[in-house]
């Protein structure tokens, strides 16, 4: 199978991470609020990745499949 073209997993990408991190910011800022922003990120960022890698992509992927593939 051919590789999908760069912009569009750029594409995919983009579109999966940004509800990803609105839905985390809006959940978790105010608890957050008070924390050093470097921690902030040691805490985001990981949830944020294991949800694209093992939710969010896979999903994208089955669904827009076809679209990526041409």
């Amino acid at each position: 199978m051919n590789q999908p073209v760069r912009w569009k997993l750029w594409l995919l990408t983009v579109c999966g991470i940004y509800p990803v991190i609105t839905v985390l910011a809006t959940i978790l800022g105010p608890v957050l609020a008070s924390w050093p922003t470097p921690l902030r990120l040691a805490l985001l960022i990981p949830i944020s990745v294991a949800a694209m890698v093992w939710i969010v992509m896979p999903f994208l992927t089955r669904r827009l499949g076809g679209w990526l593939a041409h």
